[in-house]
């Protein structure tokens, strides 16, 4: 075998090929483990590829193992999942396949080990390695696959304007591959991207939120981004974040360039974190400057409430990409609208009053508005970084001291509206809220402090003075 594998990889290819000797079916591993293994990368799914009935071949191979385990069919595709533990393979049948222009979805029929290599999107991912007695191990690269993996390059196997206009998705995924595994892509196959970029329209939102999401959760997403941007495909799937490119300059004020200078913040929140959604809160944490940008004379380029605006737009750009409308949302939402607040704190003869409120508003997630404010610093001058941070760890400090004093984080207010009803005899209305935020407003302002008792008090002070008399 001339591509490293483990010695559970190794007894999985033994059982396919006794399999492919046994049925005369030749059998090759493909695609994009036999890539990630020549470059090191870690991957678990295994893809083989016969040249004759998968879905038969997959039954085979799983007859090979005891316990068989499960295989999952999918007849539309002609194709097969067998799973081992925490291995998957997959096996299909060797094809050819032609497109209609309106659809990515090809007409397969059957095909050799060349034709089958010949539709795989890229020469990195056409690599092959025999599974058959006779050449067993060897690795099969019609397109200098390997060269290309040295070199670090994503090119097409065939034409690239017919590459991507067969399937256009393949525009996303070398996109994402360039920026996975920090490979450049080749200049007639980035031209080609430029050319065929409408056809993206033909691809599902769906999928294409699967691609953005793989590319945010890349090392440095801020390449995927500003390739999606230089080559027009960001302006078709997401006008909002082109809307930021750009910089004015008015009466020799100029503003900075909000597209790369969000593309960074995701990059700096990207070194300290891989959580998904905090990825995205800063991809849109400026979102809404755009509509919010004014010239003042005499003052400079304003961005004022840019903050509340964006927090507003979230829940239509998530439903717009199809990504998920639940508390995933609410989250990069939240975060959104409260990205500024720190800022502020940062200033002096701030209250405890203030730093109440923003944790109250912020809650569990105090820890992931902070990492975003620091990731939002990108400016190239060492002691403005350093003091900004440095006041950030002084508002950090402020809210430790703060919480342990009033325990504001996932705070619940001491008396409930159930108890206040109780207590007066009343049923859902406008005095109960009067009373309960009256209560929140008094802990928050740190008029009581936030217990039961000062709360139960306040709480029949507010009441007598609407006319209300606890019952007896």
């Amino acid at each position: 075998m001339q591509i490293p594998c483990t010695d559970k990889e190794l007894f999985i290819f033994k059982k396919v090929a006794t399999v492919a000797a046994e049925t005369n079916t030749p059998a090759y591993v493909v695609g994009g483990f036999v890539r990630d293994k020549i470059i090191g990368r870690a991957t678990k799914d295994i893809d083989i590829v016969c040249i004759g009935n998968g879905i038969d071949f997959a039954n085979k191979i799983a007859d090979k193992f005891k316990p068989k385990p499960h295989v999952t069919i999918f007849k539309t595709f002609g194709t097969a999942q067998i799973k081992l533990l925490d291995t998957e393979i997959e096996v299909v049948g060797a094809r050819t396949e032609s497109y209609r222009n309106d659809s990515r979805k090809p007409e397969v029929s059957p095909g050799t080990l060349q034709e089958d290599q010949n539709r795989r999107d890229f020469t990195i991912n056409a690599l092959s390695v025999s599974l058959n007695k006779g050449d067993y191990g060897e690795l099969i690269d019609p397109f200098k696959g390997v060269k290309d993996l040295q070199f670090k390059i994503i090119r097409t196997p065939l034409s690239p304007e017919e590459t991507f206009s067969d399937d256009p998705l393949r525009m996303l995924r070398a996109i994402r591959f360039a920026t996975q595994l920090n490979f450049t892509i080749e200049a007639n196959t980035l031209q080609a991207i430029v050319t065929e970029k409408e056809r993206i329209r033909i691809i599902s939102k769906e999928r294409i939120a699967d691609e953005l999401n793989k590319i945010m959760l890349a090392k440095r997403p801020s390449v995927g981004w500003d390739l999606l941007f230089r080559t027009g495909l960001l302006e078709i799937i997401f006008p909002q974040m082109t809307a930021l490119a750009g910089a004015e300059n008015i009466e020799g004020i100029g503003h900075k360039d909000n597209f790369y200078h969000t593309i960074q913040v995701i990059d700096n929140i990207a070194a300290k974190t891989n959580d998904l959604w905090l990825r995205w809160a800063a991809l849109l944490h400026d979102i809404g400057k755009p509509a919010t940008k004014r010239f003042e004379k005499g003052h400079g380029w304003t961005f004022h409430g840019h903050e509340i605006v964006g927090a507003k737009m979230v829940p239509k750009i998530f439903a717009q990409l199809k990504l998920p409308l639940n508390d995933k949302m609410k989250f990069v939402q939240q975060l959104v609208s409260l990205h500024m607040r720190p800022v502020s704190l940062t200033k002096e003869n701030i209250t405890d009053s203030a730093i109440r409120r923003l944790l109250f508003d912020v809650g569990e997630n105090v820890d992931d508005l902070m990492t975003l404010c620091e990731a939002d610093i990108t400016s190239k001058n060492p002691n403005k970084v350093r003091r900004y941070m440095q006041n950030f760890e002084l508002v950090r400090k402020r809210m430790e001291e703060v919480e342990q004093t009033d325990r504001m984080r996932n705070w619940q207010p001491p008396i409930s509206g159930e108890l206040i009803m109780q207590t007066f005899n009343l049923v859902p209305s406008k005095n109960v809220g009067i009373i309960k935020d009256a209560i929140r407003e008094a802990i928050l302002d740190g008029e009581i402090p936030n217990d039961f008792d000062a709360a139960f008090q306040l709480m029949l002070e507010k009441a007598a003075a609407l006319g209300l008399k606890p019952v007896p």
